[in-house]
């Protein structure tokens, strides 16, 4: 017999808050089965410390579809070779240390930090120079993270408006698959192009050379579709998400003008407001899932082997029993940790990255211009309710 399950939440009341029934799933089933967006059935998490659990246990597996496309087209995999994204260990941590030593703090600090001030401060120039009125997606959240991922890989920053394009149809889940399909297949086929272009001319700047240096080895650990699917996923993960946050971010500062405020008078505080930020805002609005390998026990439901488990992570970043207060920004928040990132071995690579950005754009945007605030009523402010990441499509702001 077909069970009859709710359907995971989507829908928003409130601009910057998760959809409201997954208030009452976390206080009364913080585990529920549910109907994903992709008509198939598993287990949803709302709460942190289960959250958690799935994030950091061995016996939930990284390889797993896609459970947020339409319902009609069923199960998606993966239209690349996603790598150690998709790996479980020891294969995930192989491949993961190819690339972290680019991605720790003190990289981020000596490699990326003066190219993100100088680009940062010429973006402000240029606003300073137009007009009062302006879309900070456009002007500032989005070529900023761009240019830096360009800057990381080594991938000619004229090329960002087609990758961007291209990367905005790949994560739409209100597209096609087949519209989906063409968008990967532009990253793909651009990534395979420019691989080929820095062999052919010996260009060694940047990550992308690095891995092909690896993947060109003797006897190389990276095979040239895990080379090309690596490049096509930092280059959409490393622009995309920071440009997500940076917008929400901005937005949340221009609807909150106590913290704002605070904020601004107290610049010790930017690095544990950004936590806050990225706590509060949690991007990744379908949340993210695995696979049981095996039987086991989460929150006192039981997982069947195959069974997939979604961590709800907005509404678990909100949760009472690990937030006090949990759905106002408090920048004076005393925290040990959230789930923005994810958890476990599987936390994102590009963190530090992300958290330089925030910590670099946000004083220095509302420093430069104190009277910025918003030219549209905020609930006029156009959302990204179908990409795989939550985000503004446009802020219209007056400085």
């Amino acid at each position: 017999m077909n069970e009859t399950l709710p359907c995971m939440p989507v829908h928003r009341d409130s601009l910057l808050d998760p959809p409201a029934e997954y208030h009452q799933l976390r206080e009364e089933q913080p585990l529920t089965r549910v109907r994903f967006p992709n008509g198939t059935t598993g287990w949803l998490v709302t709460r942190f410390e289960e959250g958690s659990q799935v994030f950091s246990d061995p016996r939930m597996s990284a390889r797993r579809p896609r459970h947020d496309v339409p319902a009609e087209e069923g199960a998606e995999e993966a239209p690349f070779d996603p790598t150690f994204v998709m790996m479980d260990e020891p294969d995930h941590s192989l491949y993961r240390r190819l690339i972290a030593g680019r991605f720790t703090p003190k990289a981020v600090a000596q490699r990326l930090q003066p190219y993100l001030d100088r680009i940062v401060d010429e973006h402000l120039a240029a606003i300073a120079a137009g007009p009062d009125t302006f879309d900070l997606v456009e002007a500032l959240a989005l070529p900023v993270p761009c240019l830096v991922i360009c800057e990381l890989l080594g991938v000619p920053a004229a090329d960002r408006e087609g990758f961007h394009h291209a990367t905005e149809r790949m994560m739409d889940t209100g597209l096609s698959r087949e519209e989906r399909g063409a968008g990967a297949k532009w990253l793909i086929d651009y990534i395979t192009t420019l691989v080929a272009a820095k062999r052919s001319s010996g260009d060694t700047e940047g990550l992308l050379a690095d891995l092909i240096a690896i993947a060109d080895e003797k006897d190389p650990i990276l095979t040239e579709a895990q080379l090309v699917g690596m490049g096509v996923l930092l280059l959409f993960a490393g622009h995309d998400t920071t440009a997500a946050m940076l917008g929400l971010s901005a937005l949340t500062l221009l609807t909150h003008p106590q913290q704002r405020r605070q904020f601004l008078d107290q610049p010790e505080k930017t690095r544990p407001a950004v936590e806050e930020l990225l706590r509060y805002l949690t991007i990744v609005q379908f949340g993210l899932g695995r696979v049981a390998l095996e039987d086991l026990e989460i929150g006192g439901e039981r997982i069947r082997r195959g069974e997939l488990v979604v961590v709800a992570m907005p509404t678990a970043n909100r949760d009472p029993r690990a937030f006090d207060n949990p759905d106002t920004p408090d920048f004076d928040r005393r925290m040990t940790r959230h789930l923005a990132f994810g958890y476990g071995v599987h936390q994102c690579l590009g963190q530090n990255i992300a958290r330089a950005e925030l910590s670099t754009v946000l004083p220095r945007l509302f420093r430069r211009f104190p009277g910025l605030r918003l030219a549209v009523p905020a609930d006029q402010v156009p959302m990204d309710t179908y990409g795989t990441n939550y985000a503004v499509k446009k802020l219209m702001v007056t400085r």
